[in-house]
């Protein structure tokens, strides 16, 4: 990537008013990404509150919040150009602007298309804001800008407010309603805009880079792609698939603007999305340890939920308390990753295996350890390993992206292609594919223990039929979980002998350019002819 940054004198921001001591300037921008990274638009942890005082379904409401992730997603391949068109604090400001706007929309609407597209959009400026607080702090963290370190603290910041989100949302909603939570976070994000406004000052950029050569048709087809396989999987189940007309709709739509931008990848000179990042080796590899790795854990989202809600009957608060052992997993994972990738410089081999080993420990205490009297207590420890886990893989093979060896103008349409990977197709794909798993092994088992329950104990029969059909679905639910779990803890230990197998000891080198050469290298770019 060309010149990188050496030594540094005093870090300083120049951005803000001279008045705050110099070294509360970067906890100032922490403490914005925080407020930024919890204003969400939609809360998923009030979906249960949020259907039954609204008209909107569960999909409805996980198809709002995926539609911010997408929002994210399709944001990074542009974020550099807009962050070194518009000085850091018209980044906040507009972006402050939006989310809380976008608060405000929906604590107030049940549209389903309004909540979608405030959603994305949010996501978009979401991100972009992320990116300004950050950028501006990394010389603070890394002062070599080795991204193996700033992935670090990019993620014990992204995952941990995802938890910590969560938890708030319940608990505001148990207390009050699920709209105090986007009033509360309407209220953070006007004291924001406020400090914003009386302690940054508009600092531009050194190199005025206009917007232009942007692919913005690119950037709508690929939206409607990524929200299309979201819908897929979101709705499947409740539209029973293929067989309904808006699934068969909606695949035929993202598949035409898929085909549609593949295409004109092949001739632009510019597109969205180009076909070097899309066949990139560590792209492509990414892609496909984010498909296994995720849809493991995605019994997180079905399996996990269903045994503790009916199998062990805990209350959403007990559920949501849970957070907690993931939170503190995410912070244990990040300081181990740090140690270890990024200081030790321990290779992408071993911490891949490192992390689907500790899946397979996860998955193999559900399949031996699943009963109907486990305390609430002793889910720790499996909690706090999938949350360690799962943070390891993202920070590991976010940093390969950096060190795929694209040129920095293609780099950022990597970003896309991992933030979509890992974080919508990890949380739609995975779920629609084990909830598919699960049902038919509920169903299964049912048939088959209703049967053997009746002939071998006569008296059930006479057991009222609602008591009879929730003692039976309850078994069947049980066992089928644990019959989840052992088939994913196989599929675990089959791929970390794959990795051992395959994967080679390359260790993390990722470190960033200057800003000054990157600006250098977006103005190239912005002035080159189509």
């Amino acid at each position: 990537m060309g010149e990188w940054h050496g030594t540094q004198g005093p870090f300083d921001v120049p951005d803000v008013v001279d008045y705050i001591p110099r070294r509360l300037k970067p906890w100032l921008f922490i403490f914005f990404v925080l407020i930024v990274q919890f204003s969400g638009g939609i809360y998923l942890a009030a979906v249960t509150s949020m259907v039954g005082s609204t008209a909107l379904m569960q999909e409805d409401v996980l198809m709002a919040g995926y539609a911010s992730l997408i929002g994210m997603s399709v944001n990074f391949a542009v974020m550099f150009r807009i962050k070194f068109r518009f000085s850091t604090r018209t980044q906040l400001l507009v972006s402050g602007i939006v989310l809380l706007a976008a608060n405000v929309i929906c604590a107030h609407t049940a549209s389903v298309p309004l909540l979608v597209g405030v959603c994305f959009i949010a996501g978009w400026f979401r991100m972009q804001a992320t990116l300004a607080c950050n950028s501006t702090i990394q010389l603070w963290l890394t002062p070599v800008r080795d991204m193996a370190v700033f992935f670090c603290y990019v993620y014990l910041v992204v995952d941990s407010v995802i938890q910590l989100s969560g938890i708030a949302t319940v608990y505001v909603d148990f207390f009050f309603q699920w709209e105090y939570m986007q009033w509360i976070m309407t209220g953070l994000l006007a004291l924001m805009l406020l400090m914003v406004l009386t302690l940054l000052k508009p600092v531009r950029a050194p190199l005025y880079i206009p917007l232009l050569g942007i692919d913005w048709l690119g950037a709508a087809l690929w939206s409607v792609f990524f929200l299309c396989f979201t819908y897929v999987c979101v709705y499947g189940e409740f539209h029973d698939w293929w067989d309904s007309s808006e699934i068969v709709f909606a695949s035929l739509i993202g598949i035409f603007a898929l085909l549609i931008n593949l295409w004109r990848a092949t001739f632009l000179h510019h597109p969205y999305i180009s076909l070097k990042a899309l066949t990139n080796r560590n792209v492509v590899r990414a892609t496909l340890v984010y498909l296994v790795f995720f849809t493991m854990l995605a019994t997180e989202h079905v399996a996990e939920h269903s045994y503790a809600s009916a199998v062990l009957g805990f209350g959403e608060t007990d559920i949501i308390d849970l957070n907690w052992y993931v939170f503190a997993g995410i912070i244990a994972g990040c300081a181990f990753t740090y140690f270890t990738f990024a200081l030790r410089r321990w290779s992408y081999r071993t911490m891949t295996a490192i992390a689907f080993a500790l899946i397979a420990v996860y998955l193999g205490w559900f399949y031996f350890m699943l009963d109907y009297g486990v305390e609430k207590e002793a889910l720790f420890f499996p909690l706090f390993i999938r949350g360690a886990s799962s943070v390891i893989i993202s920070i590991i093979y976010l940093t390969s992206i950096v060190q795929s060896g694209l040129p920095f103008t293609v780099f950022p349409q990597a970003l896309t292609v991992n933030g979509f990977t890992g974080a919508v197709m990890g949380a739609a794909f995975g779920p629609a594919v084990i909830g598919v798993v699960l049902k038919h092994l509920v169903a299964r088992k049912y048939v088959i223990l209703a049967g053997s329950i009746l002939d071998t104990d006569p008296r059930v029969a006479a057991m009222p039929f609602g008591e009879l059909y929730g003692m039976v679905r309850l078994q069947s639910l049980a066992v089928s979980l644990k019959e989840l779990y052992g088939a994913l803890l196989i599929i675990s230990i089959a791929v970390i002998i794959l990795i051992l197998l395959s994967y080679g000891s390359v260790k993390p080198n990722a470190f960033f350019p200057k800003w000054r050469r990157i600006r250098k290298i977006f103005r190239r770019l912005s002035l080159s002819p189509e």
